[in-house]
C-alpha cells in the first residue's frame, strides 16, 4: 500500500497540481497586494475615501445602530453596502489580474517572436557553403 501511495504522489499530475497551487497562492498574494497597496489607495484618493461598507437596510425595528457590525448584533439587516464593496473589490482584482496576464502574454509573444538559433550543424554547413562560394 505504501508503494502504491508513493506511485500516486510521484505521478506528474499530482506534482504539477501541487506546484500550481503553491504558485497560485503566491500569485494571489501579488495580485492582492497590487489591489490593496497600489490601486485601492488611488481609488480612495479619487473618491475621497468613500466607503459603502456600513450602508445597510434594517429589516427589524430593533435595529438602531449606525455601524453594520453593531446593527447585525441587534437584528436582521440587509448589508447592501458591504455586498457592493465586495463586488467592486472583485471587479478591481479581476481587472488587475487581467492586466497582469496581458503583460505576461505580451512577454511570451516577445520571446516567441525571436527566431530560434539554428542548430550547430546547420551553422557549420552554412559556413562551409559560404566559404565555397568565395
Amino acid at each position: 500500500m505504501l508503494e502504491e501511495f508513493k506511485k500516486f504522489v510521484m505521478r506528474g499530475n499530482v506534482v504539477d497540481l501541487a506546484v500550481g497551487v503553491v504558485i497560485g497562492a503566491a500569485f494571489g498574494a501579488i495580485v492582492n497586494s497590487l489591489v490593496a497597496d497600489i490601486i485601492m489607495p488611488i481609488i480612495g484618493g479619487v473618491t475621497r475615501g468613500l466607503d459603502f461598507t456600513n450602508y445597510f437596510l434594517p429589516l427589524s425595528a430593533k435595529v438602531t445602530a449606525t455601524a453594520l457590525a453593531d446593527a447585525r448584533k441587534q437584528g436582521a439587516v440587509l448589508a447592501w453596502g458591504n455586498f457592493l464593496t465586495i463586488m467592486i473589490n472583485f471587479i478591481i482584482v479581476a481587472f488587475a489580474l487581467f492586466l497582469t496576464v496581458k503583460v505576461i502574454n505580451k512577454l511570451h509573444k516577445a520571446d516567441a517572436a525571436k527566431p530560434a538559433a539554428p542548430p550547430a550543424d546547420v551553422v557549420l554547413l552554412t559556413e562551409i557553403r559560404d566559404l565555397l562560394k568565395k
